[in-house]
Order: C-alpha cells, then structure tokens, then sequence
C-alpha cells in the first residue's frame, strides 16, 4: 500500500475505530492501530515484539487488532469481496476463464489450504488434521481468472446443490451442440460432481484424459496462485497463530479484504503469478513459487463419484482432445510423454492433437 492509499483507509476507518477522548488519557490514533494491524498480517510478528515497535501495551494490541479487522471487513467488503449473484455476473466469469484458459463453462478455480494455529484449551482433537497438527481449513473461490482476487465461502457446496447460487442453466461448448453444465474446477481434494471437474486420476492415464487434465489444471492454478500470493503478502499464515479460532476466522477474512483491495488498487502486482511464455506457452512460475507454503488439503478417498459427473468428466475429455475444443499451442505439443507408451503418443501427437 502507498502511502495515499494508507491515508485513504485511515478516513474510511476512522469512524468505526476512533474512541472518545477521556480525563484519563487520550485514545489511540487509528493510524496508529491500522499500522500495527498491517504490520502483524504482512509480517506474522508476536504482540510482545509489536509492543516494543509501537510502544503500545500487547494487552492492548490484543484488543485492538480484532477490532480493525472487523472495521476493514465493514468497509470494504462489498466492494472488493463479492460473490456473482446473478446469471448474467456468473457467465461473465466463464467468460474471462473461456478466453483467458480456453476452458470453457467455468465458474471459478476452487482450492483449500491448513492455517496452522496453536491448540485451544479444551478443544481436543477438533482442529487436529492429518497433517499432525491444528488448524483451520480456509476454501477459497478464484473467480478472476488471473489469480488475484478470492472470496471466502464455506457454504459453496450446500449453495450450489441447492440450487441457491443462481449459477447458469447448463448451455453448449464452443462448436457444439451438447448441453454441459456450468462448473467449477478443483483438484484431488474435491469429490467429482457435475458442478464440479477435477483431473482424472494419475494412474494409468491415456492421451486423452492426460490432455484433458492439463486443460483443467492450467484453469485451476489460479486459485493456486491466489494462495501462493496470499501467503507471500500476509506472513502471518506462515507462523503458527496463537489467537483464538473466531479471531484467526477474522484476520482471515480481513487478509482477503485487504488481497482483493491491493489488486483492485495496484493491477501491477498480477505479476507476481505464474504465466505462460506467448510463443512456447511453457510456464514461467510466480516470485511465490519461492517463499513456504500453506499446507494443502488431503486428496479425498473413499467417495464415488456420481455416474452423471464421470459421463461428464469423459465428454469433456473427449470434447477437449477432439477437434470441437482443440488448442492449437504453435509448434509444440504441450504434454512430456515420456512412458512406456511414447511411442504411440507421439505418433497421435504429430496429428495435431494439442491441449
């Protein structure tokens, strides 16, 4: 943040934060307790090691930081955090993911990450994951289509298998005629639903579900960078947080206010995401790429994917490895075949077939 777009928070803010002034003393100025907030986000600094930096009492900045959190969630959320709500919001998504990715019917890049935290007295084994350690699991929905922008939203699934998301009635791909649903993209961590497309298992893959699979992929890792860059900014994710579960919820979601309104505000920082080379379209990976990581979600087992979901899953294969839904990437094809079937790809390769 500049320092104008700084000053520019403090007013918005000023009314939600600024307390009276008392005989006592007087009230802590709002800059002040905004920089110790971005500080602790950008940084993932102790309040014992804020204390000494803004000569501020950690009791107090424990108080204080859940507090502009919420103001930063009141004013800003509407503007830089919002869901599509109609049909006509939706098909605009699809439409960016269709002409940026050549994946088409898509309504967002869906992924999951653990923030670590540490264990809340008396609360078990609740947060415990996998992993061996306690979290939270933030999901996240990246409907930009350049990796930048996330909303937070728990309650997708129930959503969207009710039927309250107001997500479009199913419509044809590009040179077709059959009907496909509008869905999402996720990875192994999702179950398969017709609302929802992930890449078919790595085992045992043809030609045609390997090429498929990169399609999906290229579609779904924007939602991987928006995390990447959502732990390169916000630090804080990359420290075991100490605070409790309903105020780690709030910084939370206050970071992804504050990730969205640095995009809004200075475009420029796209460049920190993966790209494409125009010529090669090889990938060329995003400053985050170097920096730790949140911890992924767990691959899901032991659910079965609906028979109408996999009928759809093999459609679009076949539609994406076929000449309907073809990308032509000039002068190379775009998947490593290097098993014991090379020879056989190759040779379909050189047709022209292309992710």
């Amino acid at each position: 943040l500049s320092d104008s777009g700084t000053n520019q928070m403090v007013e918005k803010l000023t009314p939600h934060l600024q307390k009276q002034s008392t005989f006592m003393r007087e009230p802590l100025q709002v800059g002040l307790k905004l920089a110790a907030t971005l500080r602790f986000v950008a940084t993932g600094n102790s309040y014992a090691s804020l204390q000494y930096s803004f000569r501020v009492q950690k009791s107090t900045i424990y108080k204080f930081i859940p507090e502009v959190c919420k103001a930063i969630i009141a004013v800003y959320m509407d503007e830089v955090l919002r869901c599509p709500k109609t049909e006509e919001e939706w098909k605009e998504v699809a439409t960016r993911f269709s002409s940026r990715w050549n994946y088409h019917n898509c309504l967002g890049a869906v992924d999951g990450k653990h923030i670590a935290m540490k264990k809340p007295p008396n609360a078990g084994s609740y947060y415990y994951n996998y992993k061996g350690f306690n979290s939270i699991v933030l999901m996240a929905v990246d409907v930009g289509a350049s990796g930048g922008g996330t909303w937070s939203n728990c309650s997708l699934h129930g959503a969207v298998e009710e039927n309250r998301a107001a997500v479009p009635q199913p419509e044809p791909l590009p040179n077709d005629d059959k009907l496909v649903p509008y869905h999402f993209v996720g990875d192994d961590a999702f179950a398969l639903r017709t609302w929802m497309m992930k890449p078919f298992s790595h085992r045992s893959q043809v030609l045609q579900e390997r090429i498929y699979s990169y399609r999906l992929s290229r579609a779904q890792r924007v939602a991987e960078n928006a995390f990447g860059i959502l732990s390169q900014r916000f630090r804080c994710f990359l420290t075991t947080m100490n605070q409790h579960p309903d105020i780690i919820k709030l910084i939370t979601m206050c970071t992804c206010v504050l990730h969205n309104l640095i995009l809004a505000r200075y475009p420029h920082a796209t460049a920190e995401v993966d790209c494409e080379d125009p010529d090669t379209h090889d990938v060329i990976p995003g400053r985050w790429r170097t920096d730790p990581q949140l911890q992924d979600l767990p691959s899901l087992t032991g659910h079965h994917a609906q028979k109408a979901a996999k009928e759809q899953q093999d459609y679009l294969s076949h539609y994406y490895c076929g000449g309907e839904g073809r990308f032509q990437a000039p002068g190379r094809a775009v998947l490593p075949l290097d098993d014991k079937r090379s020879g056989q790809c190759r040779k379909k390769c050189r047709t022209g077939c292309h992710a």
